[in-house]
């Protein structure tokens, strides 16, 4: 379906405009976000009405990009470092954190509802569950929050500040990266304690990290890094060189890959295995660009490039191939 608006739009790309006509990834097209400063942090995906949410942290905004016609169609202001985005389908609401006041704020079709839940300094990354809300925040603690009711769960507390980190509904575990502390925790949801860390033996700036299938992903940027340890115990299964300043960790579950997309202008794609993670690409993209998404539902990865000098700031879309 995409494709066929990019088609019909004009805008697909050339094989001369791609790293690699081979490439497990193709660049389809770049989507203007106009006049942004600063830095853009995470994305969100509202798959049944295509619209894709862009956090502009330094722009104290976000934006809203319709898939179908490839444009930003509105851009919400007055927002206080957007960081996590959120989108709860059955609510058709977008819940942001906030960096600065520590809330989490639910924005409906119509705009911001009444209700905020404060959480504390750094609220960060946000996952969905259903209708539950995970929310990482302050010097080291992980809210669980009700969508419907706002209502709030007993938090997880854990030993420093959260940074990536993935809900195993299915095995009810929570993965969490914590590089002030080292390690990677693993969380039992059921009595919301920690029952593993996984040390990182020196390893350091580990921030993103994603779930495949037995393994957990995680990138480091000291040294830069991707490493696979296994779900039931954490021992360490494989280890590959990644891209610098990596900050987004994305599986496709279809292909068995891995996108990882980083600061220093490059997008890694790796063929993962039980025991072996394998660099399949090493693509360039632009400097500042670790921000990501891959949306299985369209089957496309989306990733934010800040303004810089010469560009402005674009969500450029990439389209897997088989």
């Amino acid at each position: 379906m995409l494709r066929s608006v990019l088609i019909a739009a004009g805008l697909i790309l050339g094989v001369d405009q791609c790293a690699d006509a081979a490439a497990p990834l193709e660049l389809e097209t770049k989507i203007p976000l106009g006049e942004v400063a600063g830095r853009i942090d995470h994305l969100a995906i509202d798959a049944a009405q295509r619209r894709l949410f862009v956090a502009e942290l330094g722009n104290n905004s976000i934006d809203v990009v319709d898939l179908n016609t490839l444009k930003r169609v509105k851009r919400l202001t007055g927002l206080k470092h957007p960081q996590g985005l959120g989108y709860v389908t059955s609510r058709r609401t977008l819940f942001v954190s906030s960096a600065v006041d520590g809330t989490l704020q639910a924005l409906g079709e119509h705009g911001a509802l009444p209700a905020k839940v404060h959480l504390g300094d750094d609220a960060d990354n946000i996952r969905v569950v259903g209708d539950r809300i995970y929310v990482g925040y302050g010097a080291g603690a992980i809210a669980s929050i009700n969508a419907v009711s706002l209502t709030r769960s007993t938090d997880v507390e854990l030993p420093a500040h959260p940074e990536g980190f993935e809900v195993a509904a299915a095995s009810e575990r929570l993965f969490v990266n914590l590089p002030e502390a080292h390690s990677v925790a693993i969380v039992d949801l059921a009595t919301g304690k920690v029952i593993k860390q996984i040390s990182t033996r020196g390893r350091g700036a580990n921030f993103p990290l994603a779930t495949a299938t037995k393994n957990i992903l995680v990138a480091f940027r000291n040294p830069p890094l991707l490493v696979a340890y296994a779900m039931s115990d954490g021992v360490e299964q494989a280890a590959a060189s990644v891209c610098n300043d990596a900050d987004d960790i994305f599986v496709d579950a279809k292909r068995d890959r891995a996108y990882v997309s980083c600061g220093e202008g490059y997008l890694d794609v790796f063929a993962i295995y039980a025991t072996k993670l394998d660099r399949v690409a090493h693509l360039r993209t632009a400097i500042g660009a670790r921000t990501s998404l891959f949306a299985p539902e369209l089957d496309r990865l989306f990733v934010a490039t800040p303004a810089a000098a010469g560009q402005s700031a674009a969500v450029w879309v990439y389209k897997p191939a088989d």
